[in-house]
């Protein structure tokens, strides 16, 4: 199989683009090989051709109106048969790290495709980043496939800026340039460019004269994992960077409209150009100009101060330590200090950095190198971002500034992970760090269990439940009285049991609606305590719920469907004549579970492996433990009816079974009359519509649709006469439960479990956005949840719905 190669192709002053070819695993000959002194074709590169083709299998990018492929010399890893001058390069399979043979890199030519930047940006986030293995793309390609990711990124945070860049010319364009000046950024500028591929930097070598034999032991790779002393490699910063402004230059330029002239009518005529310049489809250079210059200088004044702080060297970064109120005091102190980045928790105040006015400073056995500057740098940065500290940096050695608790608030919510961001230090109040949790907040701590039933009763999604709701805050239960005290004080911080919580505005609006007009209107559903235990739903009556207790039978139910406990087995049933296979005996078990709590199953096994059995021998059990009170409907293909009835008087004969089928089937009050001790009614999709206003009548134990998919379509006939018979439990036995689009899925579950999934909103577009947004393992992971829930799941289901996601591949990988 081919594999699919690529890397950037920067150029400082004409277009950078993205250069694609592919190699193919081939026996290479004599002939094949090359000698010292001339560049020839990579014997295992493919063809324009053959690359052109795979390109088009692969993609669907238009290559018109341009070149469509061209010729590039590239080095690889290269070896040299000691018989003779002959030069072989190695496959990009090889593990060249573990050879002991002597290895150059020496240049080969090979051919491939031009992209431009929006159309690399196109190319490398079709391919997925997850778990897949996708064989066709080489580990260069999904390297470049990542830092689009991050370009992207960069867009969306809109970490960018415009500028002018001067060439060596002395030419000068108006362009866009990524802002790296977070933490983050650095970071992943840091560690990609430790990353990046050897190959993706030997393009464009300078091989100006022949190379003999012995000039090759210039080009060898010794050690193997040191390159850095070979001659004309890329920088790999150089690279990214190049990729990054050229990539978020064009996508910016591809989305922006052009400027209004009556907008910018007043400004100077050098602002006027190099604004209209930024919105061009293409950059233009602008005039050479003082004015040019002058904005030029401006610019760069203006950025230097977000990326110098980034750019210096340290071990030491400028720290905010925020301090709450001591007893006599209402205001929160935000101090400076200064923080190791190795060590967190090695902190050194402004006070002591002050009193040590020297360009290295050791303090508790580590040296800090310019204490001062790196502390003056990062509160400077620091004012941009939240000027409430700009007073306080008007005295000669700042050490801290008071805050307001809406103040305060304001900065735990906006301002310290804007620091954060900028790559400085942020250290909280530990009940106040974690601000993606709920624990802390004020809301719901609600207490459940399910009411007492007989035994051949059955509860349902929608049958309530006994429960107990408490307002709380902190772990802290509070009456309504205690409540309004803490909204007294009108801060948005409020100290519980010694720790520091938020009392955030739309909960307290919610809890005084939630005291005024819905405590005693409250209700909990099965279905609301399903979805409380597995995160589905957060919020009731507009209130988190910050603690969800169950109880007995309930906390039960709740600890199988989460694989917190283990699934009660059923032994097999003694009228039954066979014997169950384990998966097959644990299906029984999980029917039998979920029929005790009126919760539909989705039995979705492969065919072949014995969904009717499974299902015969759960209808036994049901008759052995007394609870067939009324008969089952089974509703199945026409030319399964005789087999469905020969398989249950085999594997069930205590089970009494009739067909409802052909013109002598009994009707009206005779059919019901006929049913009446039946345990088992079998009949078609056809008469399910036919027989609708008969069938409607009786209530049944049980509703099971074999063959499920045939009510894949919701708006079919048979699909809604399905949904209005009445039935304390529901099965669905399908091999085959997604054939085409997600959409049939719902309608299955749907019916078995009416509500539980919302509306039939998995249309295709909606699909392909969900996926777009989650990602293929997010949204298989969320499919293997739901079923997890509520049903049972065969091999085939989760086969179907991972290569559902596979054909939409183009999209899914859109998720960095």
């Amino acid at each position: 199989m081919a594999i699919l190669h690529g890397f950037w192709f920067a150029q400082s002053e004409q277009d950078s683009y993205f250069f694609i070819w592919g190699e193919i695993w081939r026996r290479i000959t004599e002939d094949d090989a090359g000698e010292t002194g001339k560049i020839i074709n990579n014997p295992y590169a493919i063809t324009g051709n053959e690359l052109l083709k795979l390109f088009q299998e692969k993609t669907d990018i238009s290559l018109k109106n341009q070149k469509i492929t061209t010729n590039q010399t590239l080095a690889f890893p290269t070896k040299s048969l000691e018989s003779s001058q002959k030069l072989y390069p190695l496959h990009s399979a090889t593990n060249f790290s573990e050879t002991t043979e002597k290895l150059y890199l020496y240049p080969w030519q090979i051919e491939g495709i031009c992209l431009d930047p929006i159309q690399t940006i196109e190319f490398l986030r079709s391919f997925p980043l997850g778990n897949i293995t996708e064989s066709f793309i080489g580990a260069d390609l999904r390297f470049w496939s990542h830092v689009a990711r991050w370009s992207l990124d960069l867009l969306a945070r809109c970490k960018f800026l415009p500028t002018i860049e001067q060439q060596s010319n002395e030419q000068n364009f108006a362009i866009w340039q990524p802002l790296l000046d977070s933490a983050t950024d650095q970071n992943r500028l840091k560690n990609f460019t430790l990353q990046m591929p050897l190959v993706c930097r030997t393009y464009q070598l300078d091989w100006q004269s022949p190379i003999s034999l012995d000039s090759l032991e210039n080009l060898q790779i010794i050690p193997k994992n040191n390159t850095s002393k070979l001659p004309n490699l890329r920088a790999s910063q150089e690279l990214l960077q190049d990729f990054l402004q050229k990539t978020i230059d064009a996508q910016i330029r591809q989305i922006s409209s052009e400027i209004s002239q009556t907008e910018i009518a007043s400004l100077n005529p050098a602002i006027k150009q190099w604004l209209k310049s930024l919105s061009e489809q293409s950059v233009l250079k602008l005039p050479a100009t003082k004015e040019t210059q002058q904005i030029s200088k401006i610019l760069n004044n203006w950025q230097s101060p977000l990326q110098q702080y980034q750019t210096t060297e340290n071990q030491f970064i400028s720290c905010f330590h925020l301090h709450s109120p001591s007893k006599n005091s209402k205001d929160w102190t935000l101090e400076y200090c200064l923080q190791a980045i190795d060590d967190p928790d090695f902190l050194v105040d402004a006070n002591t950095i002050w009193k040590n006015p020297v360009a290295s400073f050791n303090y508790q056995g580590r040296t800090i190198k310019f204490p001062q500057e790196t502390l003056l740098s990062g509160l400077g940065l620091a004012s941009r971002i939240y000027p409430i500290i700009e007073p306080s940096l008007q005295q000669a050695t700042p050490q801290n500034c008071q805050l307001t608790p809406h103040q305060a608030y304001a900065f735990i919510k906006s301002g310290s992970w804007r620091f954060t961001d900028s790559g400085l230090g942020v250290i909280l109040p530990p009940s106040l760090a974690n601000r993606e949790g709920w624990a802390s907040r004020l809301g719901l701590s609600i207490r459940a269990q399910a009411p007492k039933i007989k035994k051949t009763e059955r509860l349902g999604l929608k049958s309530l439940l006994n429960f107990q709701w408490e307002l709380s805050i902190g772990g802290q239960k509070l009456t309504k009285a205690e409540f309004n005290q803490l909204v007294a004080k009108d801060s948005p911080l409020v100290e519980i049991n010694g720790e520091w919580v938020e009392l955030q505005p739309q909960d307290v609006r919610a809890a005084q609606n939630f005291f005024a007009s819905r405590q005693d209107e409250m209700a909990l559903s099965l279905e609301d305590a399903l979805r409380l235990a597995t995160g589905d739903t957060q919020v009731m009556e507009k209130l988190p719920v910050v603690n969800f207790e169950a109880g007995g039978q309930l906390q039960e139910l709740l600890d199988t469907l989460t694989n917190n406990r283990s699934l009660e087995e059923i032994p097999t049933p003694k009228n039954f004549r066979g014997e169950l296979r384990p998966y097959q005996a644990r299906g029984v078990s999980w029917l039998t579970f979920l029929e005790r709590w009126g919760l539909g199953a989705c039995l979705a096994d492969d065919m072949g492996l014995g969904k009717t059995i499974q299902t015969i021998a759960f209808l036994l059990n049901q008759q052995e433990q007394e609870l067939l009170e009324a008969p089952t409907l089974l509703v199945c293909p026409t030319s399964v009816l005789g087999n469905w009835e020969r398989e249950v008087k085999k594997f069930g004969p205590t089970l009494k079974v009739i067909v409802h089928h052909g013109d002598k089937r009994a009707k009206g009050k005779e059919f019901l009359k006929v049913i009446k001790d039946k345990n088992l009614v079998i009949t078609s999709y056809a008469l399910l519509y036919r027989d609708e206003k008969i069938l409607q009548t009786v209530k049944w134990q049980a509703v099971i649709v074999d063959e499920a998919q045939n009510i894949k379509n919701p708006e079919a006939k048979q699909s809604q006469a399905v949904r209005k018979l009445e039935a304390s439990f529901r099965i669905g036995l399908t091999g085959t439960p997604v054939e085409n689009r997600l959409s049939e899925l719902w309608s299955i579950l749907d019916f078995l479990n009416p509500g539980y999934l919302g509306k039939n909103n998995f249309s295709n577009v909606a699909l392909l956005f969900l996926l777009k947004s989650m990602g293929i393992q997010i949204h298989y992971k969320l499919c293997v949840l739901w079923f997890n829930h509520l049903f049972y799941v065969g091999s085939k289901l989760i086969k179907i719905l991972f290569k559902t996601c596979q054909k939409n591949k183009k999209i899914l990988s859109f998720a960095h």
